[in-house]
């Protein structure tokens, strides 16, 4: 009962990270089904708070850092870790898929679409091969990077000063081993998750614009995220934190958009 109690507790207390995950839910059953996105959900759920009691303990993966129990009673605690984190990582690990499928999955060139954007094939192998599976990893750990800053400094905000590292990196206090961490969460959560998707059932098939806009959906997610972390990145004065954030964000935005839109052709008035 004291469980559900802090739950609920927590999803009034911590409510931005509930619409981030019923967003995740959303738009995965959209695009992958109820069967495949809830092994999705576990299996990065189960790996991260696995990281995060290791690395709380011995500071593997991500490094030593320590939360320090401030929201103790205020929200759900799974052992020393607040549930509100662990379970974050799933809806991100999910839109940092998408963004990768968006760059990565075959283009289907016997398709038109009324729409101006390229007709995805969401074909089970590019969308489970090492090449994905690289990208995902690296662009989840490349979010963090404007996550992080402003979540270390969660006093200044309505997050809360929940965390610390004992020993402060070069990138705004945090240490480049978080970030490595953050790629090896992405990396083992997908290596089990790849093989389950192989075997099971074949996913109905579909229009390719249906797909690439059912991806579009996760990609919406991510950059929502990122939105919303340099907006409170803004919001707590660190503007060169911000932009530096947000610069870094531009250059994968620009090819995202080069490759999935494309300008549709207007006759010439006579």
């Amino acid at each position: 009962m004291e469980y559900i109690t802090l739950f609920f507790k927590t999803i009034l207390f911590r409510p931005y990270v509930f619409v981030f995950l019923a967003a995740f839910l959303f738009t995965a059953i959209q695009l992958i089904g109820w069967p495949r996105t809830w092994r999705f959900w576990l299996i990065s759920w189960a790996t991260a708070f696995v990281c995060e009691y290791s690395s709380t303990r011995n500071g593997i993966p991500f490094g030593w850092y320590h939360y320090n129990g401030s929201t103790i009673g205020q929200e759900l605690y799974f052992s020393n870790i607040p549930f509100m984190d662990s379970i974050s990582f799933s809806f991100l690990l999910y839109a940092a898929y998408c963004v990768a499928l968006c760059l990565l999955l075959p283009i289907d060139r016997t398709e038109t679409s009324p729409l101006p954007l390229r007709s995805l094939r969401f074909d089970l192998t590019a969308r489970t091969n090492w090449r994905l599976w690289l990208l995902t990893a690296g662009l989840f750990a490349f979010i963090d990077m404007v996550i992080d800053p402003v979540a270390l400094r969660g006093d200044r905000w309505f997050l809360g000063k929940i965390y610390y590292y004992p020993d402060p990196g070069w990138h705004f206090g945090i240490p480049f081993a978080n970030y490595v961490g953050w790629a090896v969460v992405g990396l083992i959560s997908l290596a089990i998750y790849f093989p389950l998707d192989r075997r099971l059932p074949v996913l109905q098939a579909r229009p390719s614009d249906d797909t690439t806009l059912k991806i579009l959906l996760g990609v919406g997610l991510y950059y929502g995220v990122l939105l919303f972390n340099l907006a409170m990145t803004f919001w707590i004065g660190e503007s060169f934190m911000a932009l530096s954030g947000l610069l870094m964000h531009v250059p994968v935005l620009v090819l995202l958009a080069s490759r999935v839109y494309v300008a549709t052709q207007r006759p010439l008035a006579l």
